[in-house]
């Protein structure tokens, strides 16, 4: 063999031995890293929404997100405020002050309800939904003040809905009310790349595709909008609701007595004798042009109470707020529309009101509200709450009562 040959078998062997050592498994190297650069498949640009439809099944969720799962219930009183503060409480300008909004009028509470509940996330942070969403306060010409049909009253999430409507209302229905914008991009002014919508009827999870704003708002229906990071788990609630309604209804009959006597009536000498009280002024002969009454019933360890007569009446004048009997009504009669508290009746009474002690009944406190039906437990300060027309506070104080008391008004509803 020639010196020629021999460097060329030499050459050969050489190519042959690098690629065996892998030489050109940077190829593949360099495919996946190109692979992992480009763009997700789940990021490209949103379509346009689909029809309304049923819900798709959670399995169907689409990029390379975990598939979210349904969590454990968590227990949770009623009344819990849940999620951090993003928006104002209320409507606002542009939603229901009043008009009708989305087909749905503001009217006087109805006398059956239920509830949705929403839960809105964003970047794994739960946003709290604002409380007093679809109410509307009172004025000289509407007394009352009104609600929409779906409304909120405070923080927990919980959509309130008139029962047994024609058709399901709608979570766009109830955006309106709130005025705030609602699609598959934009949430409440929110926006995210990915917004994803699940949704738990009594622990059966899906996904949901369709325009948001058609999606309807059904009796203990659970919706989680999640906008941006996503969610393993979607929750779920066990609620401790309030008591049912007793059937029986006490008849509040002007001059009566209801409830076990308790307390001496009038105020107590550290009460109201006539000087100003938290802005409440005494007078005689005052105009009544604004005059609407509330009910408080106050229960010690399962008995019931009878509210004491005559406090807020003097033998000079007469406050702005008072009794007239023991049936627990308080009266608000003023000549404009004012806000009273049960804290300043309270101390116009002369008596404490913490969440241990109802003028002098201690032990602890559990409070109800039932505006007309729509009932729910108050976590807050029972001294911060509004006394509006027809509203029933129930205190209990110690042991818990079965039923919440309903009553046959002498004011007509």
């Amino acid at each position: 063999m020639t010196k020629r040959s021999r460097i060329r078998l030499l050459l050969l062997a050489s190519v042959f031995a690098f690629s065996a050592c892998g030489g050109g498994g940077g190829t593949s190297g360099a495919g996946s890293g190109s692979s992992a650069a480009s763009p997700a498949s789940g990021a490209s640009g949103a379509s346009a929404p689909s029809a309304a439809s049923a819900p798709d099944s959670a399995s169907g969720t689409s990029g390379t997100n975990p598939v979210p799962t349904l969590a454990a219930a968590t227990a949770i009183l009623d009344g819990t405020s849940m999620g951090q503060a993003q928006w104002i409480a209320g409507s606002t300008a542009s939603g229901g002050t009043g008009q009708t909004v989305a087909g749905l009028s503001c009217t006087v509470a109805g006398s059956a309800y239920t509830y949705a509940h929403l839960s809105i996330y964003q970047d794994g942070h739960l946003l709290s939904l604002p409380a007093q969403i679809g109410t509307v306060e009172p004025t000289l010409a509407l007394q009352t003040g009104c609600s929409y049909p779906v409304h909120t009253v405070d923080n927990t999430g919980k959509i309130r809905m008139l029962a047994n409507p024609t058709t399901p209302y709608t979570l766009g229905q109830f955006f309106a009310v709130w005025g705030q914008a609602l699609s598959n991009t934009n949430v409440a002014g929110l926006t995210a790349s990915t917004i994803s919508t699940y949704v738990n009827d009594g622990g059966t999870l899906t996904q949901y595709n369709g325009n948001l704003s058609d999606l309807p708002l059904t009796a203990h229906r659970e919706i989680t909008i999640v906008l941006g990071a996503p969610l393993t788990q979607i929750p779920t609630y066990a609620w401790t609701d309030p008591p049912p309604f007793d059937t029986t209804q006490i008849v509040l009959a002007y001059g009566g007595v209801v409830g076990t006597r308790y307390w001496s009536d009038g105020a107590t000498p550290s009460g109201g004798t006539g000087q100003p009280v938290d802005g409440i002024v005494c007078a005689a002969g005052m105009v009544q042009t604004y005059h609407v009454h509330s009910h408080v019933a106050i229960y010690k360890d399962g008995q019931m109470l009878a509210f004491p007569a005559q406090v807020g009446i003097t033998a000079q004048c007469d406050y702005e707020t008072h009794t007239h009997d023991n049936t627990g009504i308080i009266h608000m009669e003023t000549p404009n529309v004012k806000t009273f508290t049960l804290g300043k009746f309270f101390d116009l009474w002369g008596e404490p009101l913490t969440t241990t002690n109802v003028a002098g009944a201690e032990g602890p406190v559990v409070v109800y509200i039932n505006d007309n039906g729509d009932v729910r437990r108050y976590m807050g300060d029972p001294r911060d709450i509004e006394l509006t027309s027809l509203r029933d506070i129930t205190l209990q104080v110690g042991s818990a009562i079965p039923t919440l008391p309903t009553y046959n008004w002498y004011e007509p509803k």
